[in-house]
């Protein structure tokens, strides 16, 4: 069975019950299941979180879309351009390996990744859970 839908990991503000799912995602999502990825998670005093590559399971959802071109409008919400330079987008999109929660075959998502000199540059904090909450108040 071919498909056109497409996959985006996500550990932030577009997980479900989230203010970016209500305002991005919702209605849109044909599934969404809990996964896990591997990179290390920090929290930013922006109030939202960025993932780096690494080895720590990063809990988050892997949302399927029915529309490819929805990834035009997370790009804009992610201020990703893939023909800037890498270090000009705030974060950076990249396909990953994601898995379920039992860790078994992995599927290929596409992330939105920041670069380890941004996080530093936003003074992030390690999350060493893995999974970010939003302690803000919820749209």
């Amino acid at each position: 069975m071919v498909t056109n839908t497409l996959r985006v990991f996500v550990y932030g503000t577009l997980k479900p019950g989230e203010v970016n799912y209500n305002l991005y995602c919702a209605g849109l999502v044909v599934e969404e299941k809990r996964a896990i990825a591997y990179g290390q998670l920090f929290a930013l005093p922006l109030g939202y979180p960025a993932m780096i590559p690494g080895e720590s399971p990063v809990q988050g959802f892997l949302l399927t879309f029915a529309d490819p071109a929805m990834l035009s409008a997370l790009d804009e919400l992610e201020d990703y351009d893939p023909y800037r330079p890498a270090a000009e987008n705030e974060y950076n999109r990249q396909q990953i390996e994601v898995y379920d929660l039992a860790r078994e075959t992995p599927i290929f998502a596409w992330a939105y990744l920041m670069t380890p000199e941004q996080v530093q540059r936003f003074q992030g904090v390690p999350i060493l859970s893995g999974c970010w909450e939003n302690l803000g108040v919820r749209s």
